[in-house]
């Protein structure tokens, strides 16, 4: 089982295993106040993971350790998530006359039937969500299945890094948590919001509604394409060009030779995102876009975004509203927190919000 519906804790460290780093983010609680405690961002090596798939494990379980040692906190439970596109995720209607054994078994019989792996290969977890909203004789049950291998890979490298891992989420789930935490105010008057998270290889674009993700898109885009033209025409090497970015040491003749020209490529690629959205079955307006990923934060790109496509347009932030501790640089967490938003998003699935 995956343990995503375990009952909740007080605290606990969110560890976003992407395909050019590792995120954490280390989140506590006093009383109804949420605190930052420490984070950190350590890179991995393009062969580390491919399409999703851990292929060099113990790089990532040593690039996961490292990031525990930079956040120097003593740090034990931990939640990470696979792709949204390793998960198969479907909402069933069952009766509610079954017993909890009973409705293990018969969710099994139904996952079963869509499910297109030997049910022995295949993590299942599910919650019900309540009363069916039409009919009082039946459930809402939200089921979620996955391959063993993507689960048991991510379980393993939060593990040895001497970390325990109690839950394996999914990536869209904390975007979905996250985006319903920094938006409160837009989902509470039935606003439409999206956030647009440009990776190192894949954009995606999730429109929420009511706390739910109604809408998504990937497409194969990300902040590689960048960082590949300044290594090959600047002569710096991948790891260079990330730090530097890190660090806002881009010398101003890259910005004018490649970032700029490439904002307006960024800017281009999420109005044509857009477009396939709003020419879906959902029709309505957008009232805000939340920017996240690595290249979110490149200079003028949400107010060339904004004139774009006519939204207003926001880095997201989670951290504005949290206590934040005193050792923790806050320049360079505004620089960072772009970048922070899938591990903030699982460490936030303890607290009650």
């Amino acid at each position: 089982m995956f343990g995503l519906f375990n009952k909740k804790t007080s605290t606990w460290l969110g560890v976003d295993i992407g395909s050019s780093a590792v995120k954490l983010v280390a989140l506590s609680r006093s009383k109804r106040t949420l605190s930052l405690d420490s984070y950190a961002i350590v890179g991995l090596p393009a062969s580390a993971i491919v399409d999703g798939h851990l292929q060099e494990l113990a790089v990532v379980a040593e690039a996961i350790e490292k990031g525990v040692k930079i956040c120097g906190t003593k740090l034990n439970n931990t939640i990470t998530a696979v792709p949204s596109s390793a998960v198969i995720i479907k909402q069933l209607e069952l009766s509610n006359a079954f017993s909890d054994a009973e409705l293990e078994d018969q969710i099994k019989i139904e996952a079963d039937q869509f499910i297109p792996y030997p049910l022995d290969e295949v993590a299942i977890d599910f919650e019900v969500q309540g009363p069916h909203p039409t009919n009082p004789d039946l459930n809402s049950i939200l089921l979620v299945a996955c391959r063993d291998n993507d689960v048991i890979q991510r379980e393993e490298a939060v593990n040895s890094a001497g970390l325990k891992c109690d839950i394996v989420d999914v990536d869209t789930f904390a975007i979905e948590r996250l985006l319903t935490y920094v938006s409160r105010d837009h989902l509470q008057n039935g606003d439409l919001i999206a956030s647009i998270d440009i990776g190192a290889s894949t954009m995606t674009l999730n429109v929420l509604h009511q706390g739910d993700i109604i809408y998504n898109r990937e497409q194969g885009f990300g902040s590689n394409e960048l960082t590949n033209a300044i290594h090959v025409q600047c002569g710096m090497s991948v790891e260079e060009v990330e730090q530097s970015f890190r660090l806002n040491e881009i010398s101003v003749e890259i910005e004018a030779m490649l970032i700029e020209p490439f904002r307006d490529t960024v800017a281009q690629q999420i109005s044509r995102a857009l477009q396939f959205y709003y020419s879906s079955n959902v029709q309505n307006q957008l009232s805000k876009i939340y920017l996240s990923g690595g290249c979110s934060s490149i200079k003028g790109l949400v107010e060339v975004l904004e004139e774009e496509v006519g939204i207003p347009v926001e880095l997201t932030n989670p951290f504005q509203t949290m206590d934040v501790q005193p050792k923790i640089n806050r320049d360079r967490l505004n620089k960072d927190a772009p970048v922070l938003v899938k591990a903030c998003g699982l460490a936030l699935r303890v607290f009650d919000q």
